[in-house]
């Protein structure tokens, strides 16, 4: 994988995209074989060092801490202000202040993107980032990662259903039978 590129993994429900993302973001072990980052075993270097150094997640259910505002929540995984990439997620400095509770499905999306993109981790790995929502807002939202994925030069993987959000990426994969098979450019998505 390289940075500045998007890669999408598409493949049915139940066919273990969710499971192949755990597996990459150490949120889960192999039961055989090796799961390698730069060439590394990321078990030899232990989990959670990989997870606080390597990679952001955006989850389907966004996972923000419901008692916090989106500050204080992008705070949670940068040393940087978190209002100059919440302002670039759209949201207001009033929004900014409000309890994530009180956001719209769209807004709290965006606050997890913020998280992972305010992370200094290279690898944001993405489940059904778009998947709670209605079509313009999921379209708006892929419009903000993919330029920010390009523009700050770090890589995302994205497991989703939609053939739409998958036409975003710069490469695309499909899971079938537990293997991965590159959609190439002439196939349709």
């Amino acid at each position: 994988m390289e940075l500045g590129k998007i890669y999408a993994i598409l493949g049915p429900s139940g066919c273990g995209k969710t499971t192949l993302l755990s597996l990459l973001g150490g949120l889960d072990s192999p039961t055989k074989g090796k799961i390698l980052f730069n060439g590394e075993d990321i078990t030899e270097k232990g989990f959670a060092n990989h997870r606080r150094n390597h990679v952001s997640f955006i989850f389907q259910a966004y996972n923000l801490i419901d008692y916090m505002t989106p500050l204080e929540n992008v705070k949670l995984t940068s040393k940087l202000p978190p209002e100059p990439v919440l302002e670039k997620m759209g949201l207001t400095k009033e929004e900014m202040k409000r309890n994530v509770l009180q956001l719209s499905g769209g807004q709290q999306q965006r606050v997890a993107i913020a998280r992972a993109l305010a992370s200094e981790a290279p690898v944001i790995l993405a489940d059904e980032p778009t998947g709670n929502l209605d079509e313009e807002t999921a379209i708006s939202i892929m419009q903000i990662l993919e330029d920010s994925v390009h523009q700050m030069n770090k890589c995302a993987v994205i497991v989703t259903h939609s053939n739409e959000i998958a036409k975003k990426a710069d490469v695309v994969f499909r899971l079938k039978r537990g293997t991965l098979h590159i959609v190439e450019n002439n196939e349709k998505v």
